[in-house]
């Protein structure tokens, strides 16, 4: 049937064996998400922000019964944009999709957004992150979040890094990842890309153990880029070299490292604090 939005609301879902469960499913693997280019987003604050920021959405499953609720409404609206398609379903088949026991009662299916390396350029008034090889996708959430928060432009990913738009790194980002820029390079593109950036006059600020700035002595003034190492091995000699200043993060008790996403997030904040 049709509702006033336009969208065709069909009967509910009730299958596991449905193409759509299915294909919904698939996302929460790498190989899916890159030959479709699409990713889930769970949660009404997350996907409304999103087409708010205008992201085009494909896919809402929501709970059967709730398309005349107000935040669903607006959804069913984007979803008309975009020609999508309206998933009414059970709560099994949701927790079935999020493979979590208290689902979230609706999840939109996006298409990924992707900067070219050669589009990054220095910035006076928002920094960038790179970050070597980071595994975790909760860290890369947590990272994109503290991003957002401190105003950073984007995240650059080099080498074989976790999937920003797998299931876990969208829901540690709280939706930040529809507000930051996010570039995928391997090491020597990235050497190369360093190169045109000092030229410009923009900095790159590496923490590193042996470095022997404390961070809250740097220089944070012009264009920055903040250069995050691995979490278990940090940043490897290769690209500390490339680095115009290394920082280090005081270690005043028995630990000897922050976990990656705190020593980004303290970083950033400290770029922000320098520029108030």
């Amino acid at each position: 049937m049709k509702n006033n939005h336009h969208v065709t609301i069909p009967a509910p879902i009730t299958s596991t064996a449905n193409a759509e469960v299915k294909f919904l499913r698939a996302l929460h693997e790498r190989k899916y998400r890159r030959q479709s280019g699409w990713f889930l987003a769970e949660g009404t604050r997350i996907c409304n922000e999103a087409v708010a920021l205008g992201w085009d959405m494909h896919r809402l499953a929501f709970l059967a019964g709730r398309d005349n609720e107000t935040h669903v409404r607006k959804l069913l609206d984007a979803l008309d944009r975009a020609d999508g398609r309206a998933l009414p379903m059970s709560e099994k088949l949701l927790q079935r999709i999020s493979r979590k026991d208290n689902p979230q009662m609706l999840l939109g299916a996006f298409r990924q957004k992707w900067t070219d390396l050669d589009a990054v350029t220095p910035d006076l008034s928002r920094p960038w992150v790179a970050l070597d090889r980071v595994r975790d996708p909760g860290n890369l959430g947590t990272i994109m979040r503290s991003a957002d928060a401190a105003g950073a432009k984007g995240i650059i990913l080099i080498d074989d890094c976790t999937d920003p738009y797998s299931v876990e790194a969208v829901r540690a980002s709280m939706g930040a990842i529809f507000n930051v820029e996010i570039v995928q390079c391997n090491q020597s593109d990235f050497v190369a890309f360093t190169q045109q950036w000092t030229n410009q006059n923009g900095q790159i600020i590496g923490t590193a153990l042996p470095a022997s700035v404390d961070y809250r002595d740097a220089d944070y003034s012009g264009a920055l880029m903040i250069l995050m190492g691995n979490e278990q091995a940090g940043l490897p000699p290769s690209l500390m070299q490339l680095c115009t200043q290394l920082i280090r993060l005081p270690m005043l008790g028995r630990s000897d490292s922050l976990n990656l996403a705190v020593a980004t997030g303290v970083t950033l904040y400290e770029v922000l604090r320098n520029r108030r």
